[in-house]
């Protein structure tokens, strides 16, 4: 029996190493995840360093989702679990998506579950992807599944969209007001600063100001200004990389007077969705609390639901934790209250997702109704400013040769 090297993260976030025999890479994965480690890195021993597997991840979203629904309209009509795979691989533009369906087929055709084989590839079929699965393997309704998969990818998708679109007008306003004020200061104000020189004219504050700014980045002080920039970038970036740090910067986030009820709603729509989707599938409580925590994308919403976890499992109700964590505002904690008391969790976390995801919409309306007259104004005043700073020097000496 193989030996394989694993590195991976347990369910506290502490990350683990070490070596177990298995007869497969998809057994061993089976068997860590029972003991509630999430495999990163794995290997057979020996040959750490071979050519990788393919499964890099390069599939999007979208491609996952129309994949998802056919295959769930295919199984629906009767095909045969490999010839659905084959079909499906054979249609596939995208390389990468078609060596891993090639891959999941053949892991199928040598006797492992659907679900077993999806495994192989992490980075394309998440955690929720497969114990979805696997629940409806066990349950003989694995069509009704794929299509409570492909809605709930593709509701995922409509969310991301919001959210990048609500990110890309102020991105893009503020992006070109640093484009002029630097071009600005750089090459316009230079040339009146010469001007002024040659006439010998007194300078007003506000000019001396903006002169003073041209000089700086004219000077070192730009490129000072792009190095400390791009350092901070990366700073911010290795610190998300922390638990520490991503949880600090999650926190910043959901606190920031725009952004941090949008964020919130974001997550509150993401968690009951993919919590209700869970429970409906037939994954056990504990189970979808654990996937749902990790699938959150926000750490102060993982360590809430974490907490909810942990209390479930000590024999408490799912309502009451839920308030205590201050994180999902109360009718969200209501209606949960409401749906577990009748037996109804997966329809009304399904309800409180639809609810959420309108709310979203509608905040992504606002917010850019909201930012675009500031945006405006913020160019306005800026460039609006530099450029009479530069005009006032001439106009005072207008009036003393008019007078």
């Amino acid at each position: 029996m193989p030996v394989f090297v694993y590195q991976g993260v347990n369910r506290t976030g502490v990350a683990i190493k070490g070596e177990r025999q298995a007869g497969s890479k998809a057994e061993l994965t089976a068997l860590l995840r029972r003991e509630q480690i999430s495999i990163t890195k794995m290997s057979e021993k020996g040959k750490e360093f071979a050519m990788p597997t393919f499964g890099g991840g390069s599939v999007s979203t979208k491609e996952l989702a129309i994949f998802t629904r056919q295959f769930s309209v295919m199984i629906d009509a009767g095909l045969p679990l490999v010839q659905c795979l084959e079909i499906l691989a054979g249609q596939q533009e995208n390389k990468a998506f078609l060596k891993i369906l090639t891959g999941v087929r053949t892991s199928v055709e040598g006797g492992a579950t659907l679900s077993m084989s999806m495994r192989n590839y992490p980075k394309v079929f998440d955690d929720l992807y497969v114990n979805m699965v696997e629940a409806g393997e066990t349950g003989g309704i694995l069509d009704t599944i794929l299509q409570r998969l492909s809605q709930y990818i593709e509701k995922n998708v409509k969310l991301i969209r919001a959210v990048k679109s609500a990110m890309i007008y102020p991105s893009s306003v503020l992006g070109i007001t640093v484009g002029v004020i630097g071009l600005l200061l750089w090459k316009v104000v230079p040339v009146f600063a010469s001007l002024f020189a040659g006439l010998g004219v007194a300078l007003p504050t506000p000019t001396r100001i903006v002169i003073g700014m041209s000089n700086f980045v004219g000077g070192y002080g730009g490129l000072a200004v792009v190095v400390f920039a791009v350092a901070s970038f990366f700073a911010i970036r290795a610190a998300y990389g922390t638990p520490r740090g991503k949880y600090i910067i999650d926190l910043i986030l959901l606190k920031l007077p725009l952004i941090g009820p949008l964020l919130r709603k974001i997550g509150v729509a993401r968690f009951t969705r993919t919590l209700g989707t869970l429970i409906s599938s037939g994954v056990p409580i504990l189970e979808g609390l654990d996937i749902t925590a990790r699938t959150s994308g926000n750490s102060v919403i993982e360590r809430a639901i974490t907490h909810v976890r942990k209390s479930v499992e000590a024999g408490r109700n799912l309502v009451d934790p839920l308030k205590e964590t201050d994180v999902f505002p109360g009718m969200v904690t209501q209606m949960i209250g409401v749906g577990e008391q009748t037996g109804a969790m997966d329809a009304m976390l399904q309800k409180i997702a639809d609810f959420y995801e309108d709310e979203v919409d509608a905040a992504v309306k606002d917010l850019l109704t909201a930012m675009e007259p500031m945006m405006i104004l913020f160019l306005g005043i800026v460039v609006g400013g530099i450029v009479i700073s530069m005009y006032l020097p001439i106009f005072s000496l207008i009036a003393k040769l008019g007078g």
